[in-house]
């Protein structure tokens, strides 16, 4: 067989129905660390028909221990994950159509994405946009499949609209954690266990053959530990999501300043900060910057920014809100 699918249209549960639907399917993946991108290249490489990409940081060293797609060129670059992902991913499988953002995802993106996407996967690391996922989902009638790892933990599970309850109805009972992988740390084989478990759920969704029980797994590959539950009678009868249809968090009023889950690091979003102002401003002060194509860098002070040409700015060794508001208006009035 030459077909480049050959090996999946042999297993039963795909075979050529299966590779047909998926071939017509598209999924969002929000999140391009860890989870997103070995979960955006299973996909890509199973043959999806769209994957669309959302991820608003770019590759550095660290990431490269546990984050497979990208190698040290891109890490040297600092080039934006959405956009090494693309380079990669293009050249995986020509035939499938990517389309990326490399931009935060706030209500506007999610719903506008969704709208186009037969799945939603999470690939991020907090607990604000997963809490977003979850509203889109449940307000368009989509899928969506949660994953995260820590250390050597992962869990993993499926939410589908009237079906199961939702994500939210689900938090009084998930472990509670402050944890990050830039405090605690993680190793590999943790992100390939929830991601193997999420790209399963996937294909079986986008194959059209998920059916209950409907199941959180939770592991830990260092202690060889696993367990999974039921959660098909866990819906909560007052939730704002998936019962009252409220959908807080797509209807949230945007921040405009956010702090990085676990890492000194601040998110600034001011659309008058376009390129332009940024570069002017930076000139008549004399700072020096570093332009790549995709966003300026310099100093000020301790403090290392990156600046984006829509306004998004991400702030190095600033861990205070008000302080990253601070800088903002000494630089740009």
């Amino acid at each position: 067989m030459d077909n480049r699918y050959s090996r999946q249209l042999l297993y039963s549960n795909i075979g050529e129905r299966g590779q047909k639907l998926l071939g017509e399917k598209t999924a969002v993946i929000v999140g391009l660390g860890a989870l997103g991108s070995l979960s955006s290249e299973m996909l890509v490489r199973a043959g999806v028909g769209k994957l669309i990409l959302i991820d608003r940081d770019y590759v550095e060293l660290t990431n490269l221990q546990r984050q497979t797609l990208y190698n040290e060129e891109d890490a040297r670059e600092k080039k934006p994950k959405a956009a090494a992902a693309y380079d990669k991913l293009s050249k995986i499988n020509s035939a499938v159509e990517i389309e990326v953002h490399v931009a935060h995802c706030d209500a506007g993106l999610m719903e506008s994405v969704a709208q186009e996407a037969d799945l939603l996967l999470d690939g991020t690391d907090n607990f604000d946009t997963r809490m977003l996922i979850n509203d889109a989902a449940f307000k368009y009638k989509l899928p969506w499949i949660y994953a995260a790892c820590i250390e050597g933990s992962y869990s993993s599970a499926a939410f589908v609209p009237e079906k199961t309850p939702c994500f939210r109805c689900l938090t009084p009972v998930l472990p509670a954690t402050t944890l990050t992988c830039d405090t605690a740390g993680i190793i590999s084989p943790a992100v390939h266990m929830a991601v193997s478990h999420q790209v399963t759920a996937a294909l079986k969704i986008l194959t059209e053959q998920f059916t209950g029980p409907y199941h959180m797994h939770i592991g830990n590959v260092w202690d060889m530990d696993y367990m999974k539950f039921d959660i098909s009678s866990m819906t909560e009868s007052a939730c704002p999501t998936c019962q009252t249809k409220e959908f807080p968090e797509l209807n949230r009023e945007e921040t405009s300043a956010m702090k990085f889950c676990g890492r000194d690091m601040i998110q600034v979003i001011d659309g008058r900060l376009t390129e332009s102002v940024v570069t002017e401003t930076l000139e008549q002060a004399d700072i020096v910057y570093k332009r790549t194509p995709y966003f300026i860098e310099f100093n000020y002070g301790e403090t290392r920014i990156v600046s984006f040409s829509n306004g998004r700015m991400l702030m190095h060794n600033v861990v205070n809100l008000n302080k990253a508001r601070t800088i903002i208006n000494q630089l740009f009035g």
